[in-house]
């Protein structure tokens, strides 16, 4: 008979579930609430929202509207987006994850120190350099504590494309890889040139980097794996990954219709597992799924 194991260390982390909870308390009031972005990186959990009444805006909706709520997701937002919510008469319900609002003002204080130059990160010849990935809503929110000058890195390669003859200030998006970070640490330590001061901070959120070696055992005591993401998930990305380098037989799913019939074939044991985006009730939807 199949065991299906559904991990209990995956699901939404405190910043997600925050911010659906914040969501679920206006929508349940009857009022028209925007949310600037997808509330969290699973179309699944999105369109359950969306039934309730929550309405997804970009940046662009949100010039065009005044007088109503808007909903700031986990993810954080740049200075410029509230600065316009307080032109349009616009109420924000903020759910920035505290792990990122703190790393938003540590970032900002480094840019503001001690005064700024024109096209310089910070007082002085300073880099600021974020780790992260380009485009994504938390990094543009950091990188928008800097005007914009903060240089974005997404993987090591990139780290050799730095000005080691700059001060650097290294900053890291919350859900990304902690090894890789060190790797990039260990890079610029071994570059920077004489006379320059390189300085890390660890920003990575421990409740992303802490499910990495429980994700990895959970990976290894099964025959098949299914990690259920959305495709926009960072920290998924990061985690699937970790699977797949345990257990070569894992497969990442957006929900119980792609699961292929084809890879039971054979297996005793189904471990389940999921993102910090994704919500236990879809993970059970496909241990439902396995079962019938």
């Amino acid at each position: 008979m199949l065991q299906i194991e559904i991990d209990n260390g995956s699901g939404f982390c405190f910043g997600v579930t925050t911010a659906i909870q914040k969501a679920e308390e206006e929508l349940a009031k009857g009022a028209t609430l925007y949310c600037l972005g997808d509330i969290v990186h699973n179309g699944m959990e999105c369109e359950r929202l969306r039934q309730m009444g929550l309405i997804t805006i970009n940046h662009d909706d949100m010039v065009h509207l005044h007088d109503v709520k808007v909903l700031l997701r986990a993810h954080g937002e740049p200075p410029e987006t509230y600065e316009l919510a307080r032109r349009n008469n616009i109420e924000i319900i903020d759910a920035t994850c505290p792990v990122v609002l703190q790393l938003q003002k540590r970032i900002k204080r480094q840019y503001e120190a001690p005064v700024n130059l024109p096209g310089e990160a910070t007082h002085g010849d300073v880099s600021i350099v974020i780790f992260g990935k380009k485009g994504h809503a938390e990094v543009l929110g950091l990188v928008g504590q800097t005007q914009s000058t903060a240089v974005v890195i997404e993987r090591f390669e990139d780290v050799k494309k730095l000005d080691f003859s700059r001060d650097i200030y290294l900053f890291s998006q919350t859900t990304k890889s902690l090894d890789e970070f060190h790797r990039i640490i260990d890079y610029i330590q071994q570059h920077i040139e004489p006379g320059a001061t390189f300085k890390s901070f660890d920003t990575i959120c421990r409740s992303v980097a802490n499910r990495m070696p429980n994700i990895s055992q959970f990976a290894s005591r099964h025959d098949l794996i299914l990690f259920v993401c959305g495709h926009k998930s960072s920290n998924g990305k990061v985690l699937f990954n970790e699977c797949l380098r345990v257990n070569r037989n894992s497969h990442l799913i957006e929900g119980p219709e792609e699961i292929d019939p084809a890879w039971l074939e054979g297996i005793e044991t189904v471990g389940i597992c999921g993102a910090t985006s994704t919500p236990k009730w879809l993970m059970e939807q496909c241990r439902d799924a396995l079962l019938k």
